[in-house]
């Protein structure tokens, strides 16, 4: 059994991804609407003239469930539900505006689903239009959607290009096709490489492509295969993640047998294989699981201690307040995180009893903000400071062991991660969370780490 195997087996095991802290199964201290409208009325005074506000709008539907996705989804193909869902969206935005003593300042807005590119054009000009009509943009403020390669067409890329929107994101995941059989995910790379030129040729200059491995039946031929036809595109940025297999949250996921899944060491060397081919390419691993060109920006924001990381994902952009529309989003004001209704009908009926549509939530004492920004620390800059007081006895088993492993090291009271221990970051973030500490919840919350 060779070292790598040995580390895989000892510590691929379920964590979480920390893209929150406290991670949303952990959240315990929920807030009421009047708990909510003081936490983001006082963030948005504190931050709105110095940082601005963050805005992700969740878009839920799609017109086929992809096996694989563990995101917020409704699947249906009548087009007609588009207008009703923009106009609570608007509605919504509108309660927020009613908490704020001034225009919020628009600094980062990121459209997600489901399928953002499932909205017609014009409908989606509306919904935007109507955001900017009530807000000042920021002179550097940053625009980016998520899109379909199969059904994204140059109405889209064009009327959001014209709305401030340069950066797009591709769904691709895997280019076999029995893979995309597996997961009912199909695209083409002639659907890619359209989306491509025509977005090139309006002026998009953030292209990220997202990759998964660990899919089923997936093998170092079919990455291979995927990753080389990627690189003939050369976009931005590459997020290459780990297929998180989930089936007891995500039932879709049972449309496969578990025994075709990749597992362990195998899985580790798609992973491993990957990242060799994209460094190749001169594509540099930034915090977990992505990748960049030199020249691009979230390079340049980790190389100077500017990364960050929110419920969007890796952004150059640090907003204390992220106001988050729509079905299933979560809002956070750094002192707390909210969670709005996963189910639509709820959605909808919250909002017609004029309530904020929050479903659960959390506010952060000062141990979990400051357990937030060494974690935090952790998955942007792979650094962060070594604290003993905010560590318990399972906390510094697990560092001894990762310190004897080489996966990290300690500095000058300072926690820095290995070359090899990139893997295990999820692993090194936990010696700070106090909320895990139940193995068997933990069986039924997360992922493995591998």
């Amino acid at each position: 059994m060779n070292l790598q195997h040995q580390l895989i087996e000892k510590y691929n095991r379920p964590i979480p991804r920390y893209t929150s802290y406290p991670t949303v199964p952990s959240w315990s201290v929920n807030p009421t609407q009047e708990d909510w409208k003081s936490h983001v009325s006082n963030s948005f005074k504190a931050t709105n003239q110095k940082e601005g506000i963050s805005l992700y709008i969740h878009l839920p539907f799609c017109e086929s469930l992809c096996t694989y996705c563990g995101c917020n989804t409704r699947i249906t193909v009548n087009h007609a539900v588009e207008v009703p869902y923009i106009e609570a969206l608007e509605k919504e935005f509108a309660m927020y505006l009613s908490l704020f003593d001034e225009k919020p300042r628009i600094a980062e807005i990121h459209l997600g689903g489901g399928t953002p590119t499932f909205f017609r054009p014009e409908n989606l000009e509306r919904l935007i239009t109507f955001i900017f009509s009530h807000s000042i943009i920021t002179q550097d403020a940053l625009f980016s959607f998520e899109a379909h390669p199969g059904n994204t067409n140059y109405e889209h890329l064009k009327v959001l290009s014209n709305l401030g929107f340069k950066r797009l994101s591709l769904g691709i995941q895997d280019f076999d096709p029995h893979v995309q059989t597996l997961i009912n995910r199909h695209q083409t790379v002639g659907d890619v490489e359209r989306v491509m030129h025509e977005a090139r040729s309006l002026g998009y200059n953030s292209i990220n492509f997202d990759l998964i491995y660990g899919l089923p039946d997936q093998t170092i031929d079919t990455i291979s295969s995927t990753i080389k036809e990627v690189i003939k595109m050369m976009p931005e940025r590459i997020a290459f993640y780990s297929y998180a297999h989930v089936p007891w949250l995500k039932p879709g996921q049972r449309k496969y047998d578990e025994s075709n899944l990749p597992k362990d060491e195998e899985k580790y060397s798609l992973y491993e294989h990957g990242r060799k081919l994209l460094e190749e390419a001169g594509y540099i691993e930034i915090g977990m699981d992505h990748f960049a060109l030199i020249e691009d920006s979230l390079l340049t924001a980790m190389q100077t201690h500017k990364l960050h990381r929110n419920f969007m994902g890796y952004t150059e952009k640090h907003t204390s307040l992220l106001i988050a529309l729509g079905v299933s989003s979560i809002g956070d004001s750094w002192t707390a995180f909210v969670q709005n209704e996963k189910k639509l009908e709820d959605y909808y009926r919250r909002l017609d009893e004029n309530e904020f549509p929050i479903m659960k939530g959390h506010i952060l004492s000062n141990d979990d903000l400051e357990r937030r920004k060494l974690i935090l620390e952790m998955m942007c800059q792979l650094k962060t400071a070594f604290k003993p007081e905010l560590m318990n006895d399972a906390s510094f088993n697990l560092l001894n062991d990762l310190l004897l492993d080489g996966i990290v090291s300690i500095f000058d009271d300072t926690i820095e991660v290995s070359f090899q221990g990139k893997m295990f970051l999820r692993n090194c973030c936990s010696i700070y969370d106090s909320y895990l500490n139940d193995e068997e919840k933990s069986q039924q919350r997360f992922s493995m780490a591998v």
